[in-house]
């Protein structure tokens, strides 16, 4: 188990950043990730204002996707492509990212419209899911859970990870 610990947004998003551009190099790994067997999920687990949707917008950033990045609380999940570069095209074996936010679900029942199950069956794809707790029945068995709190300090952030995710 791993924690990072963050003194403000600024620090909380380059984590992200960082931690994208080592999945996009080949240079971390995650559960699951790499096989046939399906998509690679991250769970974001925190309180509102942990910093989940802030590690989100860093870590997009470091995949290369340069679209702006809004939790997707009323939409339920947004597509984003990632940009494939000469250079990692044999080690990032993603092509989409994809952001959740499970906040304003009610029954697992609700992610059937949005095709979730395809999603997850995807080894091409890569899921952050805000609020995972509130699907925690749905998501796969190798889903690597970081997990975002509050810290003692005015802006400080403690993230730990949980599952498998390899840096």
């Amino acid at each position: 188990m791993k924690t990072f610990r963050s003194y403000s947004s600024a620090e909380t998003k380059q984590f992200g950043v960082e931690l994208g551009q080592k999945i996009k190099r080949g240079k971390a790994k995650i559960s699951g990730a790499k096989t046939a067997k399906g998509a690679a999920v991250i769970a974001l687990q925190g309180n509102l204002g942990a910093g989940k949707t802030t590690f989100t917008q860093g870590f997009a950033r470091g995949l290369g996707i340069k679209r702006r990045m809004a939790s997707p609380t009323f939409i339920i999940m947004r597509r984003f492509a990632i940009p494939r570069g000469k250079k990692t095209r044999a080690t990032a074996p993603f092509k989409n990212l994809y952001h959740i936010d499970a906040y304003r679900l009610k029954k697992i029942d609700s992610l059937e419209p949005l095709g979730l199950k395809e999603i997850f069956a995807d080894p091409t794809s890569l899921i952050l899911i805000e609020w995972p707790e509130k699907i925690k029945k749905a998501l796969p068995r190798k889903t690597a859970w970081l997990k975002f709190a509050h810290g003692k300090k005015e802006n400080e952030r403690i993230i730990t990870q949980r599952g498998i995710i390899k840096w």
